[in-house]
């Protein structure tokens, strides 16, 4: 029995069709012949959607009762047991209800699915995990019902129902999707034409990332590797230099001219040593490219012209942008460069765009990081000219008329110092071995024998090899100290970009240890280090697949001080890059350091706001805790008085001020206590679901009643909340605005339900604080105004507002209208227990 098939009609918010869409299809698949079932279908009361129903064979819903409440679940048993060939499955994020089958609606259709029944499902593009927050930001509300992306990304087929932003708003104004009295709520809340734009950018996205993953998948399967130019992609080449800037510009013009356009920068380094370009315009142009919408990639290749065009045809590129070249003009003599090669390698498929710019023609002006010895080609070169190219000139001049010894040797001698300059040393001497011969047996008399009868042509031929022996040693000192000295230039701009950005702070370890990753062109690289000679290694610090964990096991082990090594796996290094690693492996160390280092400094800064707090605490208390303590000492004195006969009244209002300072100091130790908890992350709240009317009324027991006036409705959804610390955060809050309030004008303590969260209000109407002031008052030890000394030392709102955190909820100042402060506590609301009220589109999915 195979696995069934699941299709998904997604959409960017409630009503533009997802399940009239699926029931279509479903009266489709039923005239065809295809047994197909409704195993669960909600038309939220949509007449024209709740028609389409019919003709259909709906299975039996399972009702479940929780909390006095009987829902309406999927059966899934039955579902299985009925066995069709497709169900349609409703909102495939739902949550169900406590004391189902499974806690989400995805995992009843995981089921379906591995029983080898196809499934029909809808959902919207805010139920996915992944953008949640990103649907908080836009439309401020946070989705409790979501669906893993993997779970829509598996889909067999996957369909998107779209509508416009306007169109959707004209059927929510004719009642078509929610009831007449929730139209004017959700069109300016949910439903506003910012908000419904926004998600359809993000569902018309998600899907076009899907598309490209199938075509990939596909091209990949059939071994497809000509561009399909279903959308443009153009790939800029880089190679370090300051024209970088001007193609990634050029580029992104280009991308903008076509709907959906990307661009890729891509830098390819050599594998044989270190990197050609400079490192800091390397990162300039990666900061470029990010900032225009594009993507950077570093790709490794000898073979530049190669490498790019596998690349690009890897990603499916459409355009390539290039340079035009920095070379000299004599210098195409060697070749016909990177931009003329991509250009006539690249095919029908891929156009090639050379873009001039302020550089071109002038040299590269870049250090070249070679070692001394010369490449592979130019060697090959070398010793072709050295050997091969004296005897084509010998039978060149013998076919000419005589041109004189001296310029024979001149030739010979121009020769010697071309095999020189290309292929170093051993080519010019062999050049110059072979020229001695030729010219002694085809131009010195007797020709054609290795005998010289004039005396003063074999101090001519002596001098020849003398000559060219020495400009063949100074021609290729020349080009291996140039080389040299381009490494060493590139070693020095490396090393002053690297400790330059670790000074400013702005290297981390991991980016750096990605830097020599890239630089040496290794395949893993780490930072080891341990306490002592017997302690085992630990990694600090890791870049690239898998890193090692003993430097013996890597392939370059570069030690830094006697327990600290850096450790890189790909390829043995030469000797003359050890010295750059070296320096690298010290600015890793300087870098961990300085990482702890900051550790530490935030450390230090929280002891020292602990010793600030202290301090605050001493000076607080010193009068604060002392009052109410003298007003007890005082009572108590006059009470056990001998000198005084007490009256019945007298007693009890001594004995009121005893139990008045009793309970200041209670509630001043709480709260000091309290501040202490917070302070040292000691509060682990117990979260319960708990009704908001059970909590906020005990939370009002030290104020008059008359001070406080309560609206809590009856109908708000249960809160996840800690109920004590929400009563002591509620208490705070209220005390602290009847504190501050006119005796005439209650407090007004309200709670509202805002889409999947619960607000608590808290508004006074006394003097009100500035809107600069609003964040210091949740401060610990701060009182705003004129507050009397015995008003408190200042805790009640910083643990307030520290309770709540912990719970996930926020405490926020703002103004009362009419004058005075409102404090607004947002809580969450607990799940399955979601609000009925005009803010419904918030959590429907469908």
């Amino acid at each position: 029995m195979g696995r069934g098939k699941l299709r998904i009609y997604l959409g960017a918010a409630p009503g533009v069709g997802k399940t009239y869409a699926m029931l279509s299809e479903a009266h489709r698949r039923v005239e065809r012949g295809t047994d197909c079932v409704v195993g669960f279908v909600e038309h939220h009361g949509r007449a024209r959607t709740e028609v389409m129903l019919h003709g259909l064979e709906q299975i039996q819903r399972r009702e479940i009762e929780y909390r006095g409440t009987v829902f309406t679940e999927m059966d899934v048993d039955a579902v299985l047991e009925r066995r069709p060939a497709v169900a349609l499955v409703d909102e495939l994020a739902h949550t169900n209800v406590p004391g189902s089958r499974n806690a989400k609606r995805w995992q009843d259709v995981e089921e379906l699915l591995a029983a080898g029944i196809d499934v029909i499902s809808t959902v919207n593009i805010q139920h996915f995990e992944s953008l949640g927050d990103v649907v908080e930001s836009i439309t401020g509300v946070r989705q409790r019902e979501t669906v893993p992306d993997e779970v829509v990304r598996r889909a067999d087929q996957l369909e998107l129902v779209d509508m416009s932003p306007q169109a959707l708003r004209r059927r929510m104004a004719h009642g078509n999707i929610y009831t007449s009295d929730k139209v004017d709520a959700a069109l300016s809340n949910y439903f506003r034409p910012g908000n419904l734009t926004a998600l359809r950018e993000l569902a018309l996205l998600w899907v076009a990332d899907r598309v490209d993953e199938y075509l990939q998948q596909y091209r990949g399967e059939h071994n497809i590797r000509t561009t399909w130019q279903a959308r443009e992609r153009i790939v800029v080449g880089l190679t370090g230099g300051p024209e970088g800037r001007t193609l990634i510009r050029r580029a992104a013009r280009l991308a903008e001219k076509g709907a959906g356009g990307e661009v890729l920068a891509v830098y390819i380094a050599r594998s044989d040593g270190l990197t050609s370009a400079s490192p800091k315009e390397l990162a300039v142009q990666r900061t470029l490219v990010e900032d225009l919408g594009g993507t950077f990639h570093h790709v490794i290749g000898d073979d530049v012209p190669s490498s790019l065009l596998e690349f690009a045809r890897g990603v499916n590129a459409t355009q390539i942008v290039l340079g035009a070249s920095r070379r000299p003009v004599w210098q195409y003599a060697f070749g016909p460069g990177v931009s003329a090669t991509v250009a006539r390698d690249s095919g029908p498929d891929l156009d090639v765009h050379i873009v001039t710019h302020d550089a071109a023609g002038k040299g590269r002006g870049l250090p070249v990081a070679r070692g001394a010895r010369l490449g592979r080609s130019r060697i090959i070169a070398g010793w072709i000219t050295g050997v091969a190219g004296p005897v084509l000139l010998s039978l060149l001049l013998t076919s000419l008329d005589d041109v004189g010894l001296a310029n024979d040797v001149l030739l010979f001698l121009f020769l010697t110092v071309v095999s020189a300059l290309l292929g170093g040393l051993l080519p010019a001497l062999a050049s110059a071995a072979v020229g001695s011969l030729l010219l002694n047996y085809y131009f010195t008399p007797p020709t054609h024998t290795l005998t010289i009868s004039d005396p003063k042509n074999i101090v001519a031929i002596v001098i020849f090899f003398a000559v060219a022996v020495a400009v063949a040693s100074v021609v290729d000192l020349a080009a291996r100290r140039t080389h040299q000295a381009a490494r060493l230039r590139a070693e020095s701009e490396i090393l002053s970009f690297l400790a330059g950005s670790v000074l400013r702070g702005e290297t981390t370890l991991d980016a750096l240890l990605e830097r020599v990753r890239e630089t040496f062109s290794m395949e893993s690289v780490a930072l080891l280090e341990r306490q002592s000679d017997v302690d085992p290694w630990t990694c600090a610090g890791s870049a690239g697949k898998s890193s090692v964990v003993r430097p013996e096991d890597a392939d370059v082990d570069m030690p830094v001080g006697d327990h600290m090594a850096l450790a890189l796996s790909g390829r043995v290094l030469p000797a003359e890059d050890r010295r750059v690693l070296a320096a690298f492996a010290a600015q890793a160390a300087v870098v961990l350091e300085r990482q702890r280092l900051v550790g530490q400094a935030e450390e230090a800064r929280r002891l020292a706001e602990g010793n600030r707090i202290r301090t605050a605490l001493l000076a607080a208390v010193s009068h604060d805790l002392r009052t109410p303590l003298a007003a007890i000492k005082a009572a108590v004195s006059s009470l056990r008085s001998d000198d005084v006969a007490w009256s019945e009244e007298d007693e009890a209002a001594l004995l009121e001020s005893i139990e008045d300072g009793a309970d200041r100091l209670d509630h001043l130790v709480g709260n000091l206590l309290d501040m202490s908890r917070l302070r040292t992350g000691t509060v682990t709240p117990l979260i319960r679901v708990t009704d908001l009317d059970e909590v906020v009324p005990m939370a009002l027991v030290g104020v008059p009643v008359q001070s406080v006036e309560l609206d809590i409705p009856e109908t708000l959804p249960m809160v996840a909340v800690d109920r004590g610390l929400l009563e002591r955060a509620v208490a705070n809050i209220v005390e602290n605005a009847v504190k501050y309030s006119p005796g005439a004008m209650p407090v007004t303590v309200a709670a509202s339900a805002l889409g999947d969260r619960v607000e608590v209000r808290v508004a006074d109407r006394g003097p009100g604080v500035p809107d600069d002031a609003k964040d210091r008052i949740f401060e610990p030890f701060q009182r705003y105004g004129d507050a009397p000394r015995g008003a408190g030392v200042g805790l009640g709102l910083a643990v307030a507002r520290g309770f709540v955190e912990s719970m996930g909820g926020t405490l926020t100042a703002e103004d009362t209208p009419g004058g005075g402060m409102t404090m607004v506590l947002t809580l969450r609301a607990a799940p399955g227990f979601a609000p009925v009220g005009p803010d419904l589109p918030a959590r429907l999915t469908s």
